[in-house]
């Protein structure tokens, strides 16, 4: 069963050389019960992506094209006003990028709580309040302590479990975390993921991580989306893509992944930069300017995502390797 079905989703943002899009003609589904994880380097649109589930793109962004189907919900791009405000939080739970924006400095977590209970119309505070300390204490952490404290007063790796149960906490089942370890130390970073795993198998979650960092998605997603230029370019189940990656972005982040042990050259970064709104190629492979495979169909074909078993790939190299093979044979 699908929870989340994404269908040609692009998000285009205003600017002086008109509308471009950060995210184009974008389809996922994100199965109940999975955790996906979403990769890329910054400006890949994955952040966009995300905040399209909760309807949330900021002028001068706006959703142009495609849908948003959420179990329960229907389409979430449709949603206004006050059926939009109950979904956020109630339905879809939201971990935002830096935990300490989404936090009010002049008020304390509990008193934050509070607020997020009366504006859903939660008839017992008081029940919401042991939820919260309990989810907390789960955490590791002093759940009343906390709720007694400013943003100032908690860690990093703190803001971030408080904002993990300000998402739950209103029972979603639909949670979006948003680069849920970056700036954590190593220690943090591993209960962090640790949390995320065991309250998403309790909870029954779906659960949606966005990362620069694939050995967080390699810690705990089920399925693997790679973002390039506003586009999936690769997903599948997680160890499949990660052993045996089709797309040459896919492998180049992987290739440029540090090693523990052996020859520490073998590392290599990827050439070039990442494209920004105003660069990204208007037509062809969002990747070719970087690719080692371009070939001149690149340079005016938008590659199709083509399906390799339980893989949809995005690459004209890729199709014409498979296409080989299958003569071959």
């Amino acid at each position: 069963m699908t929870a989340v079905r994404i269908d040609g989703l692009t998000v285009v943002y205003k600017t002086p050389l008109g509308e471009l899009p950060a995210v184009r003609d974008v389809s996922l589904e994100l199965p109940a019960g999975s955790i996906t994880g979403i990769v890329g380097e910054s400006g890949s649109g994955k952040s966009t992506l995300a905040l399209s589930l909760l309807n949330a793109v900021q002028p001068p962004g706006r959703i142009a094209a495609g849908s948003v189907e959420i179990g329960g919900l229907g389409d979430i791009v449709g949603l206004k006003g006050e059926r939009l405000r109950q979904a956020r939080g109630a339905k879809i739970g939201y971990v935002f990028q830096a935990a300490q924006n989404s936090l009010n400095p002049l008020k304390t977590v509990g008193k934050q709580l509070l607020d997020l209970g009366r504006s859903h119309g939660v008839a017992d505070l008081r029940a919401l309040v042991r939820e919260a300390r309990e989810l907390l204490g789960r955490m590791g952490m002093d759940g009343a302590r906390v709720l007694d404290s400013y943003q100032h007063e908690l860690s990093g790796g703190m803001r971030q479990r408080v904002g993990i149960m300000l998402a739950l906490v209103l029972n979603a089942h639909v949670v979006v975390l948003d680069e849920p370890t970056t700036a954590l130390d190593m220690i943090t970073q591993a209960t962090i993921l640790k949390i995320i795993r065991e309250i998403h198998a309790e909870r029954g979650l779906t659960t949606l991580v966005i990362t620069h960092d694939i050995g967080v998605v390699a810690e705990v997603a089920d399925r693997l989306a790679v973002m390039y230029g506003g586009r999936l370019v690769e997903q599948g189940p997680t160890r499949e893509v990660l052993a045996s990656p089709r797309h040459p972005y896919t492998r180049g982040l992987i290739r440029a992944i540090p090693r523990l042990t052996g020859d520490i050259g073998l590392a290599q970064a990827l050439p070039g930069r990442p494209p920004t709104l105003a660069t990204v190629p208007r037509e062809g492979c969002v990747f070719r300017e970087r690719c080692p495979l371009r070939m001149e169909v690149c340079e005016s074909v938008d590659p199709p995502s083509a399906a390799y078993g339980e893989r949809l790939v995005a690459c004209h190299a890729t199709a014409m390797a498979g296409a080989t093979r299958e003569e071959t044979a």
